[in-house]
């Protein structure tokens, strides 16, 4: 759970200045949250399980391939991949209790022997090099403190001629300061990129760009989910229905509301990137 002195940082200082495993314990305290399942539901991700689908069909996944998903969550898109498309999947995340909660759900499913998960931070990935043949990131990497280390530990554990698929937030220009604290960075917005950076982030970890696709319809009824579920949240805790101590209800309604006024101004979208390492 965020503690006091986290819910201090993100009212007082902008999200740049918070260091770096402070945004990580952040993110895995509120992606591994109840409030997150309530908010969220299944899919922690724009999109759900059709924009994964399309990953996979990008990715060319098939029952030969290897595939590492990276900050899996609770394990829904590294259990679809594998019911959808045959392969073998290795989830990682930061949260412990979303491991413990993926490795459930794949038990109760029948897929262990094809879906696993650990821990892992993937600025440092705790697999040798060229373990795997694909790899997903979904709607994590604009969270990550130093992209171009997870940029590099992606290329680093792709065998020659594997891909990786990103579907991620991305920003056009300057967002409203309301739009820059730790609430929004964990929410994927504050340090979100331009198709540009995403796509230079790859090619400095010598990942060639094969295919960038824009999803912005996606965010858009993400956000206005997540609007119609904060008022319920609202109402329920001023019902004293739901206790929600350390969660600010009214920042979060905020952030909601300028982040769709920045989809309507074309400042933020969502899309897909795939590249592929050297055969």
């Amino acid at each position: 759970m965020i503690g006091e002195s986290e819910n201090k940082v993100n009212s007082e200082i902008g999200a740049r200045d918070i260091p770096p495993p402070v945004i990580k314990r952040c993110c895995a305290a509120m992606y591994d949250s109840d409030i997150a399942r309530s908010l969220l539901g299944e899919s922690f991700h724009p999109g759900g399980a059709k924009l994964t689908e399309r990953l996979g069909q990008l990715l060319n996944l098939t029952p030969r391939t290897r595939v590492l998903d990276v900050a899996a969550g609770t394990g829904m898109s590294a259990i679809f991949l594998a019911t959808r498309f045959g392969c073998d999947v290795v989830g990682i995340d930061y949260s412990h209790r979303n491991i413990e909660q993926a490795e459930q759900d794949a038990k109760a499913r029948g897929l262990s022997g094809k879906v696993s998960f650990e821990w892992g931070d993937a600025e440092q990935l705790p697999f040798p090099d060229a373990s795997f043949d694909a790899i997903i990131c979904e709607c994590a990497l604009c969270t990550f403190p130093n992209k171009q280390a997870a940029a590099g530990e992606f290329a680093r554990v792709l065998r020659p001629g594997g891909q990786v698929g990103l579907s991620d937030l991305t920003r056009e220009g300057v967002l409203s300061p309301e739009l820059d604290s730790l609430l929004s960075w964990v929410a994927c917005i504050a340090d979100a990129q331009a198709i540009t950076a995403y796509v230079a982030l790859l090619s400095a970890a010598n990942l060639k760009v094969r295919a960038a696709e824009q999803h912005d319809n996606v965010l858009t009824e993400f956000v206005n989910q997540m609007r119609t579920r904060l008022l319920v949240a609202e109402v329920m805790t001023k019902l004293k229905k739901l206790d929600l101590p350390w969660f600010d209800v009214d920042n979060a309604k905020d952030i909601a509301k300028h982040a769709l006024d920045a989809i309507s101004a074309g400042r933020l979208g969502y899309a897909i990137v795939t590249a592929s390492k050297a055969a």
